[in-house]
């Protein structure tokens, strides 16, 4: 696996490889702000490969993950220590990191957080994700 693993890293390069996690991270962040959601971390701060959410007030941050595995089968964490129940946790890590999950991942959080009354900004995220990952 790990021999695996390398030879995959090698073929892409790392140098694309790290890009491709910068650019895909500045979409989902950009995507995630045009939603109106605050991300947790402070610019500067932030990992490419995880993105916290601070989850808005009067939303059940336990039924948004589940319902997100339920109908898209996306698994996102919750926070943890003092963050239990305050954030959501993000992976956009390895071969995950692709512009098409980027946009799923905020498409399907638009849809369930809508569905609970959050005002979502229709096509804003998507619009934002997009510019953001192409740059």
């Amino acid at each position: 696996a790990l021999y695996e693993a390398l030879r995959i890293v090698l073929e892409e390069g790392l140098e694309a490889r790290w890009e491709r996690h910068r650019r895909n991270a500045a979409g989902l962040h950009a995507g995630l702000e045009a939603m109106g959601l605050r991300l947790v971390a402070q610019q500067g701060h932030r990992l490419p490969q995880l993105t916290t959410v601070g989850v808005p007030d009067g939303i059940d941050e336990a039924k948004v993950r589940t319902e997100m595995l339920r109908k898209f089968n996306i698994e996102i964490a919750a926070g943890l220590g003092p963050l239990k129940g305050k954030v959501w946790r993000i992976g956009l890590m390895g071969e995950s990191s692709r512009r098409e999950n980027v946009i799923l991942v905020l498409a399907a959080l638009g849809q369930i957080l809508g569905a609970m009354g959050y005002e979502v900004p229709r096509g804003r995220a998507l619009a934002a994700a997009d510019a953001a990952c192409a740059g």
